[in-house]
């Protein structure tokens, strides 16, 4: 396993990943209309690369030729990052990626200087487990409107680095 920085041209495989493992990760918990939203609003071409080129870093995992997952993450500030994305090929959840994944982007993190991961998580996602497990703690709540009647229920959790 390899851990690599996405460019320009992972954008296709950040998406097909994404458009693969959400309706695995929120079908019991937001609409479809929601997902397909958020999708097209997050996960457009022109989205990702607004993403890149704002200073927001996709780490790839990457076994032989295949990328499996990816992660993305940016620093708030000079002391604190914020991991925004974390998704792996449904055929690889519950084999350690995700976990390897998240010590990788605090890893790289910790080098820019971060002493605080923070993260969203919505308040139904089971995932939100997995954050405990890697350390996180619940520090607020947060509802936000993302557009067209759409809401964001999130748990804003983090991690000392």
């Amino acid at each position: 396993m390899r851990f690599i920085t996405a460019t320009h041209n992972d954008i296709a495989v950040i998406r097909a990943i994404a458009h693969e493992s959400w309706p695995v990760a929120y079908g019991g918990i937001i609409s479809q209309e929601q997902i397909e939203y958020m999708l097209t609003e997050m996960y457009s071409d022109t989205a990702l690369a607004k993403q890149l080129q704002e200073g927001c870093e996709f780490v790839l995992a990457q076994e032989e030729d295949e990328i499996l997952g990816f992660a993305s993450y940016g620093m708030l500030d000079d002391a604190r990052s914020k991991l925004h994305k974390l998704y792996l090929s449904s055929n690889q959840k519950g084999k350690g990626l995700g976990k390897l994944l998240h010590e990788e982007v605090m890893r790289r993190a910790k080098i820019k200087g971060a002493k605080k991961m923070e993260l969203q998580v919505n308040k139904r996602n089971p995932a939100k487990e997995f954050y405990h497990r890697m350390g996180y703690s619940i520090k607020d709540e947060v509802v936000l409107d993302i557009g067209d009647g759409f809401v964001m229920d999130d748990y804003i959790m983090s991690i000392n680095l």
